[in-house]
């Protein structure tokens, strides 16, 4: 995969899914993904391993963090800490990266 040139918005498809991840990069607790969800799904509470930072393709999503949301399209980008509990609401289907640092 190194040294390739690739179409992000064609990198994962959701094929009847609800949502689906594909790593493209992996170490340990360093991760670089690609990441659909279709309108309406949500991906439940969890908390991430490392800092990340999440970019988003395609699409609308909100980030809920304990009592605040974060509204995401097309183009915005958002960081947060490791450790941090957050769940993902998709407002459109939607493409977006996960950058764990």
């Amino acid at each position: 995969m190194f040294y390739n040139v690739l179409k992000a918005k064609e990198l994962i498809n959701l094929d009847g899914s609800k949502f689906e991840r594909k790593a493209l990069l992996e170490d340990a607790d360093k991760s670089f993904s690609i990441i659909a969800i279709k309108k309406d799904e949500i991906i439940d509470t969890h908390t991430s391993v490392a800092d990340a930072a999440v970019f988003v393709l395609d699409g609308e999503i909100e980030i809920h963090f304990d009592a605040e949301k974060f509204r995401l399209d097309k183009g915005e980008i958002i960081m947060f800490k490791k450790d941090t509990e957050h769940k993902v609401l998709a407002l459109k289907d939607s493409k977006f990266f996960i950058i764990k640092i």
